[in-house]
């Protein structure tokens, strides 16, 4: 926790909640927020004006926007062109379930914490041209996948994009 505690030092973090109002939060939903975004937000700060993504980390109760769903299993396990998605039966997934809006680069390009489903704990980006998980196991970037890595990259002033795959 230490590590996020400086990476968000000084970038105008908001309050952190405490215990109560995560729980109540995981009963309202239906899902356990995973670690260690789950301690971040009940011991350190909830949302930051400065960031990640550009936008600034949203405060916990703005991460679930109308028609998501995130006690619904997140339907991916690997990044995917929606362009790619015609081969499936069902047309494109729905990116909204199994997870947490963490915030917006802009222009269609958000970030998302899943909550539910295979990839629990990643970070996903979710555009209007697909979605790909953040970590360098999953190519595009030298992070390290999960919460705190995300944030730890974006501490270091690093461009998302920082490998080539």
């Amino acid at each position: 926790m230490e590590s996020l505690r400086r990476a968000f030092a000084g970038r105008g973090l908001g309050a952190p909640l405490g215990w109560d109002a995560v729980r109540a939060f995981e009963a309202e939903h239906g899902v356990a927020v995973p670690e260690p975004y789950r301690t971040f937000t009940a011991l350190v700060g909830d949302g930051c004006a400065e960031g990640p993504p550009a936008y600034g980390l949203a405060r916990l109760a703005d991460t679930v926007p109308e028609g998501w769903r995130p006690d619904v299993p997140f339907p991916l396990t690997e990044a995917l062109l929606w362009d790619d998605a015609e081969d499936l039966e069902s047309g494109e997934p729905d990116v909204r379930n199994g997870c947490l809006l963490l915030g917006t680069d802009g222009c269609a390009m958000d970030w998302v914490l899943v909550v539910a489903g295979e990839q629990l704990g990643h970070v996903w980006l979710v555009t209007d041209a697909g979605a790909l998980p953040f970590g360098r196991p999953f190519g595009h970037t030298g992070g390290t996948p999960g919460f705190d890595g995300w944030a730890a990259h974006w501490a270091a002033g690093r461009d998302w994009f920082d490998r080539r795959a």
